[in-house]
Order: C-alpha cells, then sequence, then structure tokens
C-alpha cells in the first residue's frame, strides 16, 4: 500500500514514570505505518477504552483511506461531490487554515497528481487549487477533474482525535502514536533520526504534539511522494514539527517540507507551532 513517509522516525519513551494502577501499550498497524497507544489508569476502565480508541482509529482510517473503492473517499473523488460528515468537515477546516497559511504548499487536491503519475501519465498541474473546493450545505463539491488525498494529515487527524477522548476520560498521562504523536501528560522523549544523518536530536513532549516528513520516503512516477502543487521540488531531507495540535503539526510537516526557511518561520508563528526542525540534504540540523 502506499503510504505517505516513516523515513523520519519518532521513538517514544517516558522521562519521568507516572504511579499507574496499570500501564497498557497496544501496538499494531493503521493508515500503513505502525502505529502504538499507551494508557495508564485503573486496569478495568484501560482495558475498555482500549476498545473504544481502536474502533475509532479504524473509523477514523475507513473514512480517509484510499484503497477501499466503496469507501466515502473514492466515492467522494469518483463523483466529484459527496456528504459532509464530521470528521471530513474537521480535517477540512485544517486544511483550509494550514493551506493559507503556507501560501498553497499544504493542498489535499494534490490527488490528481498521484493519479497521473501511477498511471504514467503528464499531471495537470492546475488541477490542484484547494480553492476551487467547494464546502457548504451539508456538501463537499470538486471542481471538473479534482481529487482529494488526506494522506498528509489524516494520521495527526487520528492522532489528535483520540488523544482527544482520552483527555474526556479523564487520563492524565498517555501517548498516542499514529505515525504522528499526540502526547497528554509526559514528559515524553523522542529521539529524533533524519534517513541519511541518523540520530540527530532528542525532543521532549508534555501536552504536546510532534509530526514529521520526509520527502525519500517513497518516489512515485520518479517524484518525491510529496508533491509540490506548484510544480517544485522538496527542499528539505526532513521536517519535525512540534505544536499543541497534531492535525495541524502533520500538515504543516507536509508543507514545510517543500518552503523556504524564512516562509516556514512566518507561517509556524501563524499556526501557533512551537518548534520546527529541519534536516538540510547535507544532513545538517537547523531549528525555527
Amino acid at each position: 500500500m502506499i503510504t505517505r513517509r516513516r523515513l523520519l522516525a519518532l521513538s517514544a519513551a517516558a522521562l519521568v514514570p507516572v504511579p499507574a494502577k496499570a500501564s497498557t501499550e497496544w501496538r499494531g498497524r493503521a493508515f500503513g505505518s505502525d502505529v502504538s497507544l499507551s494508557l495508564t489508569g485503573q486496569r478495568q476502565e484501560v482495558d475498555r477504552d482500549l476498545g473504544n480508541l481502536l474502533a475509532r482509529m479504524r473509523e477514523i482510517e475507513a473514512t480517509f483511506t484510499l484503497y477501499d473503492p466503496a469507501g466515502p473517499m473514492a466515492w467522494l473523488n469518483r463523483k466529484g461531490q459527496g456528504a459532509l460528515s464530521p470528521d471530513l468537515e474537521r480535517i477540512l477546516t485544517t486544511c483550509a487554515t494550514v493551506h493559507s497559511a503556507t501560501d498553497g504548499h499544504f493542498d489535499p487536491t494534490i490527488q490528481s497528481l498521484w493519479v497521473a503519475l501511477a498511471e504514467n501519465r503528464e499531471p495537470d498541474q492546475s488541477l490542484v487549487d484547494f480553492s476551487r473546493v467547494d464546502v457548504g450545505g451539508g456538501a463537499v463539491r470538486l471542481s471538473p477533474g479534482q481529487a482529494l488525498s488526506f494522506n498528509g494529515v489524516a494520521q495527526g487527524y487520528a492522532a489528535q482525535e483520540l488523544r482527544g477522548m482520552l483527555a474526556a476520560r479523564g487520563y492524565r498521562t498517555a501517548r498516542v502514536d499514529m505515525g504522528e504523536t499526540a502526547a497528554l501528560g509526559g514528559p515524553f522523549r523522542l529521539g529524533v533520526e533524519d534517513p541519511g544523518a541518523g540520530r540527530i536530536a532528542e525532543i521532549t513532549l508534555a501536552n504536546a504534539c510532534a509530526a514529521t516528513s520526509s520527502p525519500a520516503a517513497m518516489t512515485i512516477g520518479g517524484r518525491s511522494h510529496i508533491l509540490h502543487p506548484q510544480g517544485g521540488q522538496p527542499l528539505w531531507s526532513s521536517v519535525t514539527v512540534i505544536g499543541p495540535d497534531a492535525t495541524l503539526a502533520d500538515a504543516a510537516s507536509t508543507a514545510f517540507c517543500l518552503m523556504r526557511a524564512p516562509d516556514m518561520e512566518k507561517a509556524a508563528q501563524s499556526l501557533g507551532l512551537s518548534r520546527v526542525l529541519l534536516v538540510d540534504r547535507e544532513g545538517n540540523l537547523a531549528t525555527l
């Protein structure tokens, strides 16, 4: 299955042990990558809540996958319009925010380019324009030829949703790793590794989220899987974004791979992100 990226690895471990009546760690697969949940609480409650979390995770995966021909995303892209579910509305709202803040470098209508490259056709760059997507009246309507993909944000959305469920249930310490990490409580230490440079940094999360992107994670049609909405090329080997919201951080990390550092810094301030780690093609680390 085609996945967005996972070459920049985030390995998590708690810095400070928290007194616990029960600690549970679940590991599995979702969104085409390894995922995990770490919960601390009453054993009976943890067991019950873990089932609810996994059900919600699978629901989000089914909502945004492009690989189920009968799924809502395949239907929307095939028909050019579809119902506006609560999940779709929330993720589109974040997409609009990041699209604006990054001057269009994040654009979920990039899917038409993916399809063209996968079919060895010349992509039509003019179809990539999120501003032409109409959202309202309980529906989403695409312009002719457009197609949506949330591969650059769905994992972060899932992490954010599950963290919200845990907070609502009264958990004070938990870590959700959907390929992007959302921490409730903490602190948690994450080792940051670049595919070329190896381990380059350690970051600490406490009630915060981290998302990563690496253009070299995979290629399609001889091009990076992170496709430039305006036809350019990725500028960084990998990007890590830290902020209060995993959905926002995930979308931003995708866009930032395509942006110059000054423009990225301006966008990060606009989006309320706390830190950005950049690794250039020579393996040099910079922090914004």
